[in-house]
């Protein structure tokens, strides 16, 4: 079997074997990305943001905080089973993991609306980049803002302030890829 062109279902995925899973993953070249989720606290977002992993073949994800992390039955259904797939990391504190991909050369960027963030789509970005996702409530915190080389948003046009963060880091991990033109 070709592990480059290996595609599953839903049902395939949520049935896939974890080694098998292993195996597959260090085979395969991936893009320069990685996303760091800042006390993002909810299951099913936790799970999809995996969903969004295996989308965009990043490297890892980095999970950050006192949160719930794989195997864990409300992530794993999220994430079809994808969490399998994705190399993952833990760390307790978000700036720990922010220090570390900044000393291996990562432009860390995030998504967060504040007085100097830039619109996602004019923002320069460069590779290796690590992505920073911020919590359902609180958004990033301050402590990881400033260990960042960039912040982006999204313009809102509507009476709402912000979108979901699984929503907004797709919509900016996505123009990330296809500035920079990574398949």
């Amino acid at each position: 079997m070709n592990l480059e062109k290996i595609k599953l279902n839903s049902h395939q995925l949520r049935s896939s074997n974890k080694s098998f899973a292993k195996k597959y993953n260090n085979k395969t070249k991936h893009n320069p990305i990685v996303l760091v989720l800042d006390n993002v606290l909810d299951t099913y977002n936790i799970g999809s943001f995996f969903r969004l992993a295996d989308a965009l073949n990043v490297e890892k994800i980095c999970l950050c905080g006192p949160v719930v992390t794989p195997p864990n039955l409300k992530i794993h259904r999220a994430s079809i089973g994808t969490w399998k797939w994705v190399t993952w990391e833990h760390y307790y504190h978000t700036a720990d993991c922010l220090l570390k991909l900044k000393n291996e050369g990562y432009q860390i960027i995030a998504c967060e609306q504040t007085k100097n963030s830039v619109l996602y789509n004019k923002a320069k970005y460069k590779f290796p980049l690590a992505i920073v996702a911020g919590s359902e409530m609180n958004g990033v915190g301050e402590s990881s803002l400033k260990l960042c080389d960039q912040v982006v948003e999204i313009p809102m046009f509507g009476i709402n302030k912000s979108l979901n963060v699984l929503v907004a880091t797709s919509i900016i991990s996505f123009n990330t890829i296809s500035q920079q033109n990574y398949q």
